[in-house]
């Protein structure tokens, strides 16, 4: 019986070694099966959120100023401006280098006279651009060849149509050059030194006293501009109110009676160059004109006003230290 005894216990200690045995065994599988599903996504939702993700190219995409989507599959490179705001303000946007052809009077900031032309701002060749193999054509909306310009679009080449009417728009067409062109990092300084000199005007100038203005673009036959157009709003910015806002046409022919009724304080013109053109000196016989019984007759260089460009600015500084001076009497 005692040996009975003996062999039970035996039996015993071997079958608790082996559960220790088979417990840990357990263990080690459990271990290895933990190691082997991890607490990450599965690669297959990896790759369809993450990876292949990553490797799809998105379509570059703005609108442009006659509300038409303007897509490019990749970043322009070779990019035809028709205007010579439009030419500059590629070259604000940090893409001058990109230029392949422009028209002419595309002359600032220097390097842009080495552009190839393909015409004037009245009429440009369609058998030039399409040879200098163009990805992105900028046009000018109210230019005289818009006719032309829409030739381009039936052809299907793509072309951004640029009009910017209000100081603000200056900052978008450089925007929107920017992103065309893959050049967003380059443009940010100019966009944002641009928008902080338009706000400081802003805040200055809003609640002067209303000097009314006549700004002429020329005298044979005499133009002016209405409301619509980009130099009426920086008259607005330094607090002048355009006689011919009202008028039905973005650059209207206007008569020297119709000068005389309306009278305005102040008479502003431009000319071709940087020198005060000689016929601003003809007002002077119409001595019934408030603006020549005040001596109010100015002149602004027409680059820094009549180019959609950051350069205007410094224009606006002209014509708002100006109607200041006509406020002092000086």
């Amino acid at each position: 019986m005692f040996i009975d005894f003996i062999r039970s216990v035996n039996f015993l200690i071997r079958y608790k070694r082996k559960l220790v045995f088979l417990s840990l065994l357990l263990c080690m599988v459990f271990s290895i099966g933990s190691l082997a599903s991890p607490t990450t996504k599965p690669l297959s939702k990896i790759t369809d959120q993450g990876l292949l993700k990553d490797t799809v190219q998105k379509n570059i995409e703005v609108s442009d100023y006659a509300k038409r989507p303007v897509i490019l599959d990749k970043p322009a490179t070779r990019i035809i401006s028709l205007a010579p705001h439009i030419t500059e303000n590629i070259f604000s946007a940090g893409a001058g280098d990109l230029i392949v052809g422009a028209v002419n009077y595309s002359d600032y900031p220097v390097a842009a006279k080495k552009i190839p032309r393909v015409g004037n701002i009245q009429g440009f060749s369609v058998e030039t651009i399409i040879a200098l193999k163009p990805d992105l054509i900028i046009a000018w909306g109210t230019g005289h060849a818009a006719n032309i310009t829409q030739k381009l679009i039936d052809l299907g080449l793509t072309v951004y149509i640029d009009e910017p009417k209000v100081l603000e728009d200056v900052a978008k067409s450089i925007k929107d050059i920017a992103i065309m062109t893959g050049q967003q990092d380059q443009a940010k300084k100019n966009i944002y030194e641009y928008q902080q000199k338009l706000s400081l005007l802003k805040q200055r100038f809003a609640k002067r006293e209303k000097i009314s203005v006549l700004y002429q673009v020329w005298d044979k036959p005499l133009r002016t501009i209405n409301g619509d157009h980009i130099i009426s709003d920086v008259i607005s910015l330094c607090g002048g109110q355009n006689s011919f806002a009202d008028a039905e046409v973005i650059a209207p022919i206007i008569s020297l009676e119709s000068v005389l009724v309306r009278n305005p304080q102040t008479i502003i013109a431009s000319g071709m160059g940087t020198q005060r053109p000689d016929w601003l000196d003809d007002w002077l016989k119409w001595t019934s004109l408030e603006a020549v019984k005040k001596q109010n007759l100015f002149f602004i260089p027409p680059d820094l006003l009549q180019r959609h460009t950051v350069r205007i600015l410094q224009g606006a500084q002209i014509l708002c230290d100006q109607l200041e001076n006509v406020r002092n009497g000086l």
